[in-house]
């Protein structure tokens, strides 16, 4: 794995500032970063103020990497108060960032949140929690967290991924994998582009783990658009025993070669790791957790971007496991 520098955007001063007084503002004005929908026109609201400098700074992914950290915002350690440890106990923990989060993410797309994850807050809390130690889920840390598309089983998974960094003392690092480093042969793309095996729900969705009413979609591994080729990755998840010979060999080589091009990403605080969710595969290094208020404090966002062709288009035919996102933006 590369320790390589991931692409930097350096925001200015002026710019953190419109960012921090916007949060501020409306911080003071609604007590909490709990979402409601006066809170959102609030937030659409001022993110359509912000100025060409932000928005320059927030433009697409422009690189093979497929990513890039935003950098220049601060954060207080004293002032955040303890790692928490759980999600559920979180509450408006950071409240301020979840609300700079919230802006970013508007000036880049639509964020979105999910009914069944994190109480369907539009900002979710990446911490280590007692008990889920060896999960395949952001709640995870004494096992390495898989590469993976994130919220993969899901037709309507964004488009872009925030990670702002909180707190992380230990330098944990973020791994990050990207297709269009990786080389495959023409005909392990033609094989893995083929739809022969699902993606399943990750632990974080207990309820359409459950879900029984149709049969799970087989869905390609890759996917060749207009803008080049993109991927739905989640081995943990992907069933590949219903899958053939070589399929299965053709999906070990895609393996290999993520691990090949992957990148370690170390955040520090105050940091936004901005990922291309359907370019890149993210996951997480191991680590020992000690739950003493001063574990590694992720802030996580999702953002779609209205009219981007990057799915294929069999994808609006698939049932989500039930699964309904939320549009903080909704047209």
């Amino acid at each position: 794995m590369s320790t390589a520098a991931a692409p930097v955007r350096q925001l200015a001063p002026h710019t953190v500032g419109e960012l921090r007084t916007a949060a501020e503002q409306i911080l003071e004005e609604f007590g909490t970063s709990a979402t409601s929908p006066e809170l959102l026109e609030r937030v659409a609201e001022s993110a359509s103020g912000f100025g060409d400098t932000l928005r320059h700074d927030c433009r697409p992914v422009d690189t093979a990497d497929g990513l890039f950290v935003l950098r220049g915002l601060d954060v207080d350690d004293a002032s955040i108060g303890a790692t928490p440890d759980s999600w559920a106990t979180a509450g408006d923990s950071g409240a301020l960032y979840d609300i700079i989060l919230l802006l970013l993410a508007s000036v880049m797309g639509n964020p979105i949140a999910w009914e069944g994850q994190q109480d369907g807050r539009f900002v979710h809390n990446i911490v280590p929690s007692p008990g889920h130690e060896s999960e395949q889920t952001g709640a995870s840390s004494g096992v390495l967290l898989s590469p993976h598309t994130e919220d993969a089983f899901h037709p309507g998974r964004a488009h872009l991924l925030m990670l702002g960094c909180m707190r992380n003392h230990d330098n944990i690092a973020t791994t990050a994998a990207s297709i269009l480093k990786a080389a495959l042969s023409d005909a392990d793309v033609e094989t893995l582009s083929r739809p022969v095996v699902p993606i399943l729900p990750d632990d974080a969705y207990a309820e359409a783990q459950g879900y029984a009413d149709a049969e799970p979609p087989a869905v390609p591994a890759l996917f060749a658009g207009e803008e080049g080729t993109t991927l739905r990755f989640d081995p943990a998840y992907t069933p590949l025993g219903q899958a053939d010979a070589a399929y299965c060999e053709a999906y070990g080589r895609l393996e290999d070669e993520l691990t090949r091009v992957s990148v370690a990403v170390s955040l520090t605080p105050g940091e936004v790791l901005v990922v291309d969710n359907d370019i890149v595969v993210h996951g997480r290094v191991p680590f020992q957790a000690r739950y003493d208020g001063t574990d590694r404090w992720l802030k996580r966002a999702s953002v779609r971007i209205p009219g981007r062709l990057t799915r294929p288009l069999a994808e609006a035919e698939e049932h989500g496991y039930g699964q309904a996102a939320i549009e903080a933006h909704a047209a």
